[in-house]
């Protein structure tokens, strides 16, 4: 069939056709059989999107003169659960194809589709989702959550993991048996449930056939010279068939990133730009940081070494009431008003005793040492726990929109282009349009440049020979 018109795949959202029998998996099936035509998966779509595409064509035939000839419809090396497709840039510059995505997120799913022309299939715990999953492929790889599993978990195999959706992973391996596994997550997987959670997942791997490090992998950007603090888990791992020409090399894979290792971080003003003069900060973010900066530089402590919270300044109840941890840092609070009593007073009246201020604002944490002499030199964020500053060497994880970090020096948030830049995505990658949306998907993204430096090592260890 040609079609002598162009269909955009977007057309496929017309609320006409949508009041059609259709299903949600349409777009992706279309979008993955026509990014595979060449490689020959494209075969394990051809029928079901045939059949959606002849549909399609018979809707606008019925209500458009469009222009129809019959005609005979006309590598493999990734499979992923999608997020925004930071597994997928970081495979293909190694010469990857993607044959499948999956993601649950219609968010994530957007901006995926954004950037890639591909629609991510859905909800993976779905058997008909994996059924469009091709037999052939290499590489496994999911960021999947941090969920708990039976404490029973090492009785019956991974059946035990039911629930969850690293069992879904396990179905997808046992059934398809790909050379490769790269699994990512949060560095506290590895503690998580007492750490049942992460020998679980690792007596699982090893019952379906797979190597991997022997000691958890958890590593940073700033381990590369990166700088931003990012721990994750990252468990590579290899069938044993595969592995077995050098079995040490993965299970000992580590050493074989140390080499990587430095010291050397690159300074935050190559990710900064500092012809970016945005102003937004908000007056009351201005007023508060202004307010602690004149806190900071006028007490008599310049690395404090915990919390303040102005809240307790003048406690005078029982401390049996807090927790021992709590306890020592009231104290440590009412210790430094005593010493500093002239001082605070008059910085509480002149900020007309805080009341203006959130109660979360109300606390500060430095923790910055003695690098900085002023709260604008240092990165700022405020958090739950109150307003941090850390030295301005090293950008935190990248997280929710309301505690993105503020540049002192410029006294405006990180940018989106410069988050984009500390998660390695290129410069053309294209963010969704809301803000906080996109700074949360670049917050669950893996940081490209790690993931590419792991399997490029794996790559050229056990598939390239």
């Amino acid at each position: 069939m040609i079609v002598l018109e162009k269909i955009s795949i977007n057309e496929f959202d017309n609320k006409d056709y949508h009041n059609k029998d259709i299903k949600s998996e349409n777009k992706a099936i279309l979008t993955h059989y026509l990014h595979n035509f060449h490689n020959g998966v494209s075969e394990h779509y051809k029928e079901s999107a045939t059949d959606i595409f002849e549909d399609f064509v018979n809707y606008k035939q019925s209500c458009e003169n469009i222009s129809i000839h019959r005609d005979k419809a006309l590598q493999k090396l990734l499979f992923e659960f999608a997020g925004i497709g930071g597994f997928r840039i970081a495979l293909q510059n190694l010469g990857g194809k993607c044959v499948y995505t999956s993601e649950w997120d219609e968010k994530a799913k957007q901006t995926y589709q954004a950037n890639f022309g591909e629609v991510p299939f859905g909800d993976i715990t779905k058997e008909s989702v994996k059924n469009y999953i091709p037999n052939d492929f290499d590489v496994l790889c999911a960021g999947f959550p941090c969920q708990p599993f039976s404490k029973g978990g090492f009785q019956n195999g991974f059946e035990d993991t039911r629930g969850t959706l690293f069992f879904d992973i396990c179905q997808i391996i046992e059934k398809h048996r790909p050379r490769f596994l790269f699994l990512e997550n949060v560095s506290n997987l590895v503690t998580h449930d007492n750490n049942n959670t992460y020998a679980t997942i690792l007596k699982h791997l090893g019952e379906l056939d797979y190597y991997f490090p022997k000691k958890p992998l958890i590593l940073s950007p700033d381990q590369f010279g990166m700088p931003i603090l990012r721990p994750r888990i990252y468990i590579p791992c290899v069938r044993k068939d595969i592995a077995r020409s050098d079995v040490k090399f993965i299970q000992n894979f580590e050493k074989q990133l140390e080499k990587y290792f430095t010291s050397d971080i690159s300074s935050i003003d190559t990710i900064i730009d500092a012809k970016n003069t945005t102003q937004d900060l908000s007056d009351y973010e201005l007023k508060v940081l202004h307010m602690w900066n004149d806190f900071y530089k006028n007490i008599d402590l310049k690395v404090i070494g915990f919390p303040v919270w102005a809240d307790f300044f003048k406690y005078n109840g029982e401390y049996t009431e807090f927790a021992d941890w709590k306890a020592k840092f009231v104290q440590k609070n009412v210790d430094l008003y005593q010493r500093n009593k002239v001082f605070i007073d008059k910085w509480l009246r002149k900020n007309k005793n805080l009341k203006w201020v959130n109660p979360t604002h109300r606390k500060f944490e430095w923790q910055a040492g003695t690098f900085h002499r002023d709260i604008f030199e240092g990165l700022i964020q405020f958090r739950p726990s109150g307003v941090r500053v850390k030295r301005a060497t090293k950008f935190s994880t990248l997280v929710a929109m309301n505690h993105r970090q503020i540049i002192g020096k410029l006294k405006r948030k990180i940018s989106l282009d410069e988050a984009k830049t500390l998660q390695s995505f290129p410069k053309e990658y294209k963010l969704n349009s809301l803000d906080s949306v996109a700074l949360k998907q670049l917050g669950n993204a893996v940081n490209i440049d790690v993931v590419q430096l792991i399997f490029k090592l794996i790559k050229s260890k056990y598939y390239e020979k």
